[in-house]
């Protein structure tokens, strides 16, 4: 290390890259993410692409973005703003630009600021040689020419030359923050180990930024980011969909049942169904429908069939499967359908996020229909509400709806994983040949039947989308056992909220605000209301995961408060269901559509306006 260079300590470090879909941005800022991750900081991430496989090169709408926000105190969003800004060429420069801190570090390829670049982003003029730069540490490298250089010897072809560009500005970025080359050089070698050729230049040009950024004037500097303070354990860097796909795993493993997936490929979902048919060595089965309906059919034919049986999708494809989903409610068999929210409607913006399927979660079936509802909040805690989802799914028989979103599906942060013999166990209600078996018969605690496996003796009966005769289960047109069974249906789900916890207060009972959130939304709420807390302000967080039904002292929490605000992303869906519920109570709302998250920011300037009212 040069002797001019001073380290400079910092609790946070919040990084972008961005580029063209194809200059590997996403691959970078996940590997600088698990790196800082194994150092120990807390992490957490944003992947921003678009909804193009290759978009138009060069322009603004094509750029490909990954945030990072990394730390030694706890780490909830990938953070607002950021304090480095990496651009691979002038439509990432231009894209991102507001997004960056005043006086914040700037690295651009030099290289590609072309004529013909400047033109597709916009530019009337090279923005690196105005003043618009001026209030940023800019550093200008000539990444392609360099990279270039550094592989002139190799037998790489010009192609592959040029994909390995983006590890020389990793590299750079690793020396400005002082982390390790060898996770990703494994990585590398893992990757690509059936081309010695490829791993060896890719190592070489990380090594070669590393190096450029250690000796170039402009980078007199680095920074020093000490890993947190966490519970001790094993951990790892988990996105929300490889999350909620091992907490299906472990719901399989824990009620001694095989795991089948009938789905059918769909952005954000699809890495959950990828993770799943990559498990075969867990007895995992997975089969790729035609469309949404096949898929959530043949995993009520599974679930039938005595396998614990999941179906993952996204907002238009819940809407699909709608019909499906009300014969899994009235055969009331076992299954965990899996929406990974989007912007909609219909195609909308499928690789931005959104929580406006909610509605279309608790009502969107024909007759009355209920279904549990559940949310998860963060990437990781998506294994726990996977987990909770089945277990009440299996317990309960009864399909069971799991939200997530396309910002916590993406996003990755460190992961304490947990022992199996730590999970609360599965109570599987299956009848047993030599029961004195009645299809509609009940417990009394949670009304749920019993699971008659096929081909077990003596359990013969008849199942399917008729209504069917209360304890019996034969065909019944008669208008009270419709009642009967309606009836039964409904009280069935409200039970489910006998074995919830409640919802859980962060801050004082006698706070003046209440902010009342549910899913994705969880870190950025945190972070707003834990920095007015320390601010000393009158605020306190209740944040839902159990949506249908709610947690028991639901009403007892909302009425504690002077003032309520629901924030979500989507017009006031949430707002509105609890309005219904509780009548007494008025809700404020603060919304954003835009397919992107909150910024703790514009949640505390609205949440210091609602302290200030009177």
């Amino acid at each position: 290390m040069s002797q001019k260079t001073k380290v400079i300590e910092k609790e946070e470090v919040v990084i972008r890259f961005s580029g063209d879909s194809g200059d590997g941005m996403q691959l970078t800022g996940t590997q600088f993410s698990d790196t800082s991750a194994l150092f120990g900081n807390d992490v957490a991430t944003f992947p921003d692409y678009p909804a193009e496989i290759r978009a138009p090169q060069g322009t603004v709408g094509g750029v490909s973005g990954f945030q990072l926000h990394f730390g030694q105190m706890e780490v909830n969003t990938p953070g607002d703003f950021a304090d480095v800004l990496v651009a691979m060429n002038p439509a990432a420069l231009k894209a991102n630009l507001k997004w960056v801190k005043p006086s914040g570090t700037i690295i651009v390829n030099e290289d590609s600021f072309t004529d013909k670049n400047l033109e597709k982003a916009g530019y009337d003029s090279n923005p690196l040689d105005d003043e618009n730069l001026s209030d940023y540490n800019l550093i200008k490298a000539r990444v392609t020419s360099l990279t270039k250089e550094c592989l002139k010897d190799t037998e790489l072809d010009q192609k592959s030359i040029l994909r390995s560009k983006n590890m020389f500005t990793l590299g750079m970025v690793y020396w400005m923050f002082d982390r390790p080359l060898e996770h990703t050089e494994e990585f590398i070698e893992k990757k690509f180990k059936k081309y010695p050729l490829v791993v060896e230049g890719n190592k070489m040009v990380l090594r070669a930024g590393y190096n450029f950024a250690r000796t170039i004037e402009a980078l007199p500097y680095n920074f020093s980011v000490a890993p947190a303070k966490i519970k001790k354990g094993i951990y790892r860097n988990i996105t929300g969909n490889k999350a909620t796909a091992w907490g299906l795993i472990a719901v399989a493993e824990k009620a001694g049942l095989e795991l089948f997936c009938g789905s059918y490929p769909i952005t954000p979902a699809t890495e959950i169904f990828q993770e799943l048919a990559a498990r075969k060595d867990l007895g995992v089965k997975t089969f790729q429908a035609e469309d949404e309906i096949a898929g959530i059919c043949t995993s009520i034919g599974a679930s039938f069939a005595g396998n614990f049986a999941v179906t993952t999708t996204s907002g238009p494809g819940l809407a699909l499967k709608t019909e499906a989903a009300g014969l899994a409610v009235m055969t009331e068999l076992p299954l965990v359908i899996v929406n990974v929210q989007r912007g909609g409607p219909s195609t909308g913006l499928p690789t931005k996020t959104e929580q406006a399927d909610l509605m279309q979660a608790i009502h969107g079936r024909s007759g009355e229909c209920p279904m549990p509802v559940i949310a998860a909040s963060t990437p990781s805690n998506c294994f726990e509400y996977a987990y909770s989802a089945g277990k009440i799914a299996l317990e309960h028989m009864t399909p069971v709806i799991l939200l997530t979103d396309g910002f916590i599906a993406n996003g990755a942060e460190p992961w304490r994983i947990p022992k199996m013999a730590d999970l609360s166990p599965i109570e599987v209600p299956f009848a047993k040949e030599g029961d004195n078996y009645q299809p509609y018969a009940r417990d009394t605690e949670k009304l749920a039947r019993k699971w008659a496996v096929p081909g077990t003796k003596g359990l013969e009966h008849r199942i399917g989308g008729l209504e069917k005769m209360d304890i019996t289960g034969t065909v019944s047109y008669v208008p009270e056992n419709h009642q009967v069974m309606t009836d039964i249906r409904s009280e069935r789900i409200r039970r489910v909220a006998n074995f919830i916890p409640d919802v859980p207060v962060k801050g004082n009972d006698d706070a003046e605000v209440l902010v009342v959130g549910w899913g994705g939304t969880y870190g950025h709420l945190t972070t707003a209301v834990r920095e007015l807390q320390a601010e000393g302000k009158s605020i306190a967080l209740a944040h839902f995961h159990y949506i249908f039904p709610l947690p028991k002292n639901t009403k007892e929490v909302l009425k504690r408060h002077k003032k309520v605000i629901v924030c979500e992303l989507n017009e006031g869906q949430f707002a509105e269901y609890l309005r219904a519920g509780f009548q007494d109570i008025k809700f404020n709302q603060y919304n954003k559509l835009q397919g992107l998250p909150f910024t703790v920011l514009e949640l505390k300037e609205r949440f210091n306006q609602l302290l200030e009212e009177k």
